[in-house]
């Protein structure tokens, strides 16, 4: 009995023992796993001041906004339609401004709208590279709508003295006639109708309204269907729009009277001619320029 006391007692006795070399184990284990954090590699935390700001890309032109000659792109606009309300031809917009894709505009953008300054910048620019005839009745003699007047040749004495100066807005104007034979139906309003709609039935003629040249043909501008634009000289352009056909081709010379498309109703609600001209690029009522009848 006796024997039994005691190896419990010897028991009892080593049990502290043994916990406290477990317990000193722990602590050891403990130590060693916090000399190993302490020791390795901190975390990677950027603190180096403020987030930088993604890079600013200014868009072609930025340096020329605001100035006479330009025009910053707004949501919405097209190029054919820039060049139509700056009184150019679209193309002409296009080289200028090195334009590689005329349909990939950016928001304030800065596009060069008037010509670059150079001596030959009174005349209106021609496309480079071969030139094509125009499809235009027997006898017509093709130039460049706003060729300056030849100067005096001495051999000719029928030959009137030259003009002085070069062309100004007064020595363009020009007379025109009515572009269709319908009535009158929608008026010249600045605000919501920025030319006049003459009614006529499908397939009726639509000449040109003064001899010109053609900068646009086709469908490109919404709210215009099939749309032809003429450019007269540095001053004028007039605009024929919702055709069913158009019969010439960009680039073409035409006259005074041609037929230059047939009356439909491309996007829009009726048959009828949608009739502009631009003065300098800026809409003007064509009733003041067309014949009374």
């Amino acid at each position: 009995m006796s024997k039994r006391v005691f190896r419990s007692d010897r028991q009892a006795s080593a049990r502290p023992v043994w916990q406290g070399v477990v317990a000193m184990a722990v602590l050891l284990v403990a130590a060693g796993c916090s000399t190993t954090r302490v020791s390795g590699p901190a975390p990677v935390e950027d603190r180096g001041g403020a987030p930088r700001a993604p890079a600013v890309v200014a868009l072609p032109g930025a340096e020329n906004a605001g100035k006479p000659g330009y025009y910053t792109v707004k949501p919405g606009d097209t190029l054919f339609r820039i060049a139509l309300d700056s009184g150019q031809n679209w193309r002409d917009v296009q080289a200028w401004n090195n334009l590689t894709n005329p349909n990939a505009l950016e928001v304030g953008q800065v596009l060069r709208v008037q010509p670059p300054v150079t001596a030959a910048s009174s005349a209106p620019a021609t496309p480079s590279g071969p030139s094509t005839s125009p499809v235009a009745s027997s006898g017509v003699v093709s130039r460049p709508l706003t060729e300056p007047a030849p100067p005096a040749a001495s051999t000719s004495p029928t030959t009137p003295p030259s003009t002085p100066a070069p062309a100004s807005a007064g020595a363009d104007e020009l007379t025109f006639i009515w572009p269709a034979q319908g009535t009158v139906i929608t008026p010249f309003d600045e605000a919501n109708n920025k030319g006049v709609s003459i009614t006529g039935k499908i397939g009726d003629p639509v000449v040109a309204a003064a001899d010109g040249r053609v900068v646009y043909a086709g469908a490109g501008l919404r709210g215009y269907g099939n749309l032809i634009i003429l450019k007269h000289n540095n001053t004028y352009l007039t605009a024929y729009a919702h055709n069913q056909a158009l019969l010439v081709r960009e680039d073409q010379a035409v006259r005074q009277g041609q037929k230059i498309a047939e009356m439909g109703s491309s996007d829009t609600d009726r048959v009828k001619l949608h009739f502009e001209v631009r003065r300098l690029g800026k809409p003007v009522d064509p009733i003041t320029y067309l014949p009374k009848r």
